[in-house]
Formats: structure tokens, sequence, C-alpha cells
């Protein structure tokens, strides 16, 4: 694929980078180095999470978190709570707050219910079925991951068709949640509205996006302070990971949205 030899051009020490499309994959770089994911970590976790769902830890509509805030609340960053622990609070459902914080109450809750801790839980639930050897959370739920791109294909792939958790979970967690609501996407300024799904962010009308602007609205994934990014394009059998090692900044955001818009490109044509 000529447009993924894009990512070789990106200003970084390091990289590795992944199309799926279909049964294709094509790959730059170095698949088997660990990379810190950084919030890339969050649908990770938010897989690990809707699992517990099915499981019966809880519903989507429990409460937890601040008063008036739910499990479907603190997935799509909605509960009010903000990035960190002693950030000031606001009404659930008011704004779209992006929370690490939000990522944790899960976190805690799952651990509690589960007897033990989550990166324990996530590694049973998710990693060890997906044979993901070299992905591990070392801390919070929100950011403290490290993984390949090689066992970041594999959980693309689950995710384009899922194995681990019922269709219909996913499909949940790929719809907007709480559609009317605006919010900071960290990076790119506030957006009017802003959609996210459960734990997945939904590209919609954002712009400017890290993703490709002539990418499909429905388009989900995460990106992270570390670099690193994941995307699916639900329907098409379409999805990428790319990783580096120099940390979010004015340099990613034009090579971004090029590099994706141009993969989009030629996978369309």
């Amino acid at each position: 694929m000529k447009a993924l030899d894009l990512v070789k051009e990106w200003p970084v020490d390091n990289f590795a980078a992944a199309v799926i499309d279909g049964d294709d994959i094509h790959r730059v770089g170095d698949l088997g180095k660990v990379f810190h994911l950084m919030s890339v970590t969050k649908p990770l976790s938010a897989y690990g999470f809707l699992m517990a769902m099915e499981e019966g830890v809880f519903e989507f509509d429990t409460p937890l978190g601040p008063d008036g805030s739910t499990v479907r609340h603190l997935l799509a960053h909605a509960s009010g709570v903000g990035f960190k622990e002693t950030d000031r609070v606001r009404g659930p459902g008011e704004r779209r707050i992006y929370s690490n914080y939000g990522f944790q109450i899960l976190a805690d809750a799952v651990s509690e219910a589960a007897e033990m801790d989550f990166a324990e839980y996530l590694r049973q639930g998710v990693m060890e079925p997906l044979n993901m050897q070299w992905t591990r959370l070392l801390g919070e739920a929100g950011w403290e991951a490290q993984g390949t791109a090689h066992d970041l294909i594999t959980f693309l792939l689950e995710l384009l068709n899922p194995t681990l958790l019922h269709p219909s979970t996913m499909a949940e967690a790929t719809t907007v949640q709480f559609p009317d609501l605006s919010g900071i996407v960290p990076g790119y300024g506030m957006m009017k509205p802003c959609p996210w799904g459960l734990g997945f962010e939904i590209k919609g009308d954002k712009d400017p996006h890290w993703t490709g602007p002539n990418m499909p609205a429905d388009t989900f994934g995460h990106f992270g302070q570390s670099g690193t990014y994941i995307w699916v394009a639900p329907g098409t059998g379409r999805a990428m990971v790319a990783l580096t090692d120099r940390p979010f900044g004015d340099w990613a955001k034009p090579l971004w949205a090029e590099t994706n818009a141009a993969i989009w490109e030629e996978l369309e044509g």
C-alpha cells in the first residue's frame, strides 16, 4: 500500500503501523516493538468494561460515579468527572468532559466485583483469549498500557468481528451516546457537538480531526498522547493502527490527517 509509506516520513524515531483491508493486512515498521499506548489504552479497557457488563457486573444504566451518573455516562465521558480525581465535577450529561478518572472509577468497580485487579481481569478476559502476548495494562485504566502493533492488529480484527462480545454490545458501544453534548477533543479544541460512543471516539463531523476528512462519519477509535492511534471503519472491513515514540503535538495533527486521508483514498480507489 503506497499511502501507508507516508508513515515512514513522520518525524519520529520509531514507528509501527498497519492497515487492515478485509483479508489483506499492509504493514510498515517494527510490529513487534513495545510502545506506550497512553489513551489508546481506553479502547482496550472499554472492551473489558463491556465484557464485565455482559457478565452481569453492572448494566449501562447502573448508577456509578457522582450523583446522577451511570456506567453509560462514565464510558461516554459524560459523567461530569474531570481528567483527574481532583478536577471540578460538573453535572452528569451537561458536557463531554474527557476523563481519565472516569475510566478508573469503572476499573475499580470491576475489580471489586471480580475480586481481582482490573489489569488481571483485562489480561484474562481480553489479552489472553486474543493471544495479545505483549500488551499489558501497567496502571490506570485510562492511559497506562503498553503494547505492540502486532497485538493491536489482533484487537482491531476483534473490533471488526467481535468474538468476545455479543455484536449488539459492540454496536451499542460504537453508537453516539448523548449526541447533543459539546466538548473538547484534547489537542483539537471545542467540538459542537462532540460525538463519542462507549469508550470509543466517533468521528462524526469533527473538524479538524486526526482521521482523514474523507473518512466515514461513523469511523471510531482513539488516539494517545504518546503519538499513537487506532481507527475502525465499521461495515467496511477496514482498520488501522499507528504507534510511535514521539509525543502527540503540532507535528502529528497535519500528518495524521493527511496520511489517513491518503490511505482512505487508496482504499476507495
